[in-house]
């Protein structure tokens, strides 16, 4: 059961609208590493999870993923303004002004629908985590293009909000990696001297290359 508080997690204004990066914020609504997709991962991944403390984990983080969504579907709503004019915005998605009155729609910043292709679930947790954990540094990444590229203060206060918070995530699910890495796949697969070799296929290679030691015991491996 999920319950609906009518307050944002994080407070969302803006100084101005600017159409053109409403455009560019749609990324983060309904892209390949934006919110929507992170809460469906994370809650889809939940469904199999038998530890209760790391299935709480996938059900929380996909929560607030959800409360992230709200939080730019409120910047971009803002951002948009509140007349509909498809010379607001000179490239780009354009269907916001003539099939959605301007809402937030699940779509990226070209205009192409959310898909549930962009959803990452095996079954495997350490294979699950791992890919959580590439999520949230590819959103951090988005956030961060996202920042360079805006100079209104308040919009910058929402990203940098989202950025620190997918950094937050990013360090739980490393956590939880740590605590079942010699689990599911990581146990019944790549405990063979095979697992451990290294083949230098490109020539000249540096020679204090440490990816070349076949037993990995370069200090570059150490903790």
């Amino acid at each position: 059961m999920f319950k609906h508080e009518k307050i944002l997690f994080h407070p969302v204004r803006i100084e101005k609208p600017n159409p053109q990066y409403a455009v560019l914020l749609q990324e983060q609504l309904g892209g390949a590493n934006g919110e929507l997709k992170a809460a469906m991962q994370y809650l889809s991944q939940s469904f199999r999870i038998k530890d209760p403390e790391i299935k709480d984990l996938f059900q929380d983080i996909a929560a607030e993923e959800l409360s992230h969504m709200e939080m730019v579907s409120a910047a971009i709503n803002m951002l948009n303004g509140h007349d509909v004019d498809y010379e607001g915005v000179t490239a780009g998605e354009i269907e916001t002004h003539v099939l959605t009155g301007l809402n937030p729609g699940l779509i990226n910043s070209s205009g192409y629908s959310w898909t549930a292709d962009y959803v990452s679930v095996t079954g495997d947790l350490c294979a699950d985590l791992l890919s959580n954990i590439a999520s949230e540094q590819r959103a951090k990444v988005v956030y961060e293009y996202l920042y360079r590229q805006i100079n209104d203060k308040y919009v910058r206060e929402t990203i940098d909000f989202l950025l620190n918070r997918e950094e937050a995530h990013n360090a739980m699910f490393r956590a939880a990696f740590n605590k079942v890495q010699n689990t599911g796949s990581n146990r019944d697969f790549g405990t063979t001297k095979a697992a451990k070799m290294y083949f230098s296929l490109s020539e000249p290679s540096p020679e204090d290359n440490p990816f070349k030691k076949s037993d990995f015991s370069h200090p570059s491996f150490k903790d």
